[in-house]
């Protein structure tokens, strides 16, 4: 706007200046003229500036442009772009999911299932079993559907053999034997002495017996205390020899006269 006006300047100062040095008029009248032609330039860009206003003023616009979208639909649009996108990104990381990550950590679960009990000798555990009856056949038509080649050509070399469980003989359980020890005779019972048990452990009990009660005592209280005479028996302190008990041995005769200290010890094996 400013280059247009100038240019216009320059060419309005043109004609006034051309007629004015071919006129007869003085100098004065000359500077009046372009008086009146700056005045009627700036009338006229004046005239220029407002007409837009004035056009609006009296010609108002009733009518929104359709074509430019306003700031909240756009946004709406944004938004459901957004929303679209993010739909499309979950929907792909169910199915990677689905697909990929989750048989993955299936396989690595039963890969490591397998070698735990391949490495705790349970390898029956893998195998699917087969209920024992008469129904096998059936039951191996039926997986013939999943089973491996190899599966089915060990299973057509050898057939599925019925298996008949002979009957169960039921055994009359044996009644658990209690020991039962004859009460503890007191201090000063003539005929009384003190015996004591030393364990591999070092701990020892003490209980009195009588010289005339039978030996075989000895090996039923080791027993009840929890060291079994088939695998352990008793020796004397000094010198080391081996108690000698029988049911028909009184502790006298088994070389028991006075308070003895006796320590249990496991039986050395038999040699052939």
């Amino acid at each position: 706007m400013s280059n247009r006006c100038v240019v216009l300047c320059v060419l309005l100062s043109g004609v006034c200046f051309i007629p004015w040095k071919h006129s007869i008029i003085g100098v004065n009248d000359a500077l009046k003229l372009a008086g009146r032609g700056f005045i009627f330039l700036g009338i006229c860009t004046w005239l220029i500036s407002i007409f837009p206003r004035l056009k609006f003023f009296f010609f108002p616009v009733t009518q929104e442009l359709t074509d430019s979208p306003t700031p909240e639909s756009s946004r709406l649009k944004e938004e459901q772009v957004r929303r679209t996108q993010q739909d499309l990104q979950n929907d792909k990381m169910s199915d990677y999911a689905e697909n990929v990550l989750k048989p993955r950590q299936n396989s690595l679960l039963q890969q490591k299932t397998e070698r735990y009990y391949r490495m705790t000798g349970e390898t029956w555990k893998l195998s699917p079993g087969l209920p024992v009856g008469g129904d096998e056949d059936k039951i191996c038509h039926a997986v013939d559907v999943d089973e491996s080649p190899n599966q089915g050509a060990r299973r057509r070399r050898k057939p599925m053999q019925t298996v008949t469980q002979d009957p169960v003989q039921e055994e009359v359980p044996k009644q658990k034997r209690v020991i039962v020890l004859p009460d503890e005779p007191s201090v000063d019972t003539e005929g009384a002495v003190k015996i004591a048990l030393r364990f591999p452990g070092r701990r020892a009990i003490h209980r009195r017996f009588l010289k005339t009660w039978s030996s075989q005592l000895l090996l039923e209280w080791m027993m009840k205390t929890g060291y079994p005479p088939a695998l352990y028996t008793l020796y004397m302190s000094y010198p080391r020899t081996e108690v000698q008990t029988a049911a028909d041995m009184s502790l006298e005769e088994a070389g028991i006269h006075t308070d003895t200290l006796l320590n249990v010890e496991e039986k050395e094996p038999l040699h052939d």
